[in-house]
């Protein structure tokens, strides 16, 4: 693994715009001189690396669902703060192996060693346009006859066909409270992928599904019935909201509501709990550090970074946010590596049980939040 430089393409904001990602200008807060999409560098793995590193993230994503067989047979939902209206729920849903798409791990790994799980975006994981499709056409531009870690739209494509959903259209959800673009591209593209496997379906905005009291269902501005749903949206939020309690029974949804399990970070002190000392783990722990004397405190429903509280001898360092009412997992501190002076944090691509792609976001900072860059990635000659 090894960060190179190359010369951007010309007029590559103009190319990346027209390949979806849209988005790439107002993903970063005002004032950052880097832009979010940087292709003047990019990373080079080995194909032994590669290969390695798919073994090893199946094998998290095979410990993962163990971990949710586990919960679910021993109901210790309220390790992960579920409202305990939903558990029986959840159960169902596991029980039924609701279908499921895709997922992302991220991972630290400085090609030295094992790589090891920070957390699984396993409900609502995005960077999934720049790593499926636009650094797929860097190579090709930059590299011609180039390789990458990346089947993400062929296997997008294939898992839209092999699911067994109810009859008609799937709706593809997006949020209106969405400012900067990313979501709506994302849900856009996988309705895209849905519809090259043959899915009919319709775009809709989360705000814009209704629930039919009369008839007991969901349905759409035109009455029409909604069967099944992609939504980027939160488990988390909708089991706040009161239609939580129709959405838990009513339509499928995906992804499923089992995955509130692996998309909460009580899981990383489970998976420790139940693999102590694996090699792709660091510990975890719900209860406090423990003997950890370096450690980052993260709330079990945060995102993009926010509320995290980093612990070492030396010193203390906390980023703002307003997660962490509903409890923190704490997990050992392992610094992020160091390449000519930034932070990769690799993004790990599932799409049903296998591993498919890379994503790489890259900082100065401890934490990987949301004023991180995206960087393409090649497999060496």
């Amino acid at each position: 693994m090894r960060r190179e430089h190359h010369p951007a393409r010309d007029d590559w904001e103009k190319t990346i715009e027209g390949q979806g990602l849209a988005y790439h200008r107002a993903a970063h807060p005002a004032g950052l001189s880097r832009p979010y999409w940087d292709e003047s560098v990019h990373y080079v793995f080995s194909m032994e690396e590669v290969e390695s590193l798919e073994e090893q993230v199946e094998e998290l994503h095979r410990m993962c669902l163990d971990t949710v067989e586990h919960v679910v047979s021993t109901g210790r939902f309220a390790d992960f703060a579920l409202p305990e209206w939903v558990w029986e729920d959840v159960t169902r849903s596991w029980e039924r192996r609701d279908p499921h798409v895709y997922a992302r791990f991220d991972l630290r790994y400085d090609g030295t060693g094992p790589a090891k799980l920070l957390e699984y975006n396993a409900d609502t994981p995005t960077a999934l346009v720049e790593s499926s499709v636009v650094q797929w056409f860097w190579l090709q531009d930059v590299f011609p006859g180039g390789d990458q870690w990346n089947s993400v739209h062929e296997r997008l494509v294939d898992r839209w066909r092999a699911l067994s959903l109810p009859s008609g259209p799937t709706y593809f959800a997006f949020t209106n409270m969405d400012e900067t673009g990313e979501e709506a591209m994302t849900v856009a593209y996988l309705q895209e992928t849905a519809e090259q496997a043959g899915l009919p379906t319709m775009a809709i905005a989360m705000e814009d599904i209704g629930w039919d009291s009369l008839n007991r269902r969901f349905a759409d501005l035109g009455g029409q019935m909604i069967r099944s749903v992609f939504k980027l949206y939160p488990w988390e939020w909708m089991l706040d909201d009161d239609f939580g309690r129709h959405a838990v029974r009513h339509s499928t949804w995906i992804e499923p509501l089992w995955k509130t399990l692996l998309s909460n970070k009580a899981l990383l002190a489970i998976l420790w709990e139940r693999n102590p000392g694996h090699p792709n783990l660091l510990p975890a722990y719900l209860d406090g550090p423990r003997e950890l004397t370096s450690y980052i405190a993260k709330p079990l429903l945060g995102r993009e970074g926010a509320s995290m509280r980093i612990v070492t001898p030396d010193s203390t360092h906390q980023t703002p946010g307003s997660y962490g009412q509903e409890g923190y997992v704490f997990q050992g501190f392992e610094a992020l590596p160091v390449f000519e002076g930034q932070r990769p944090v690799l993004g790990a691509w599932v799409v049903a049980d296998e591993s498919a792609g890379l994503g790489i976001r890259e900082t100065t900072g401890l934490i990987t939040d949301d004023t991180s860059s995206f960087v393409p990635h090649r497999i060496a000659d």
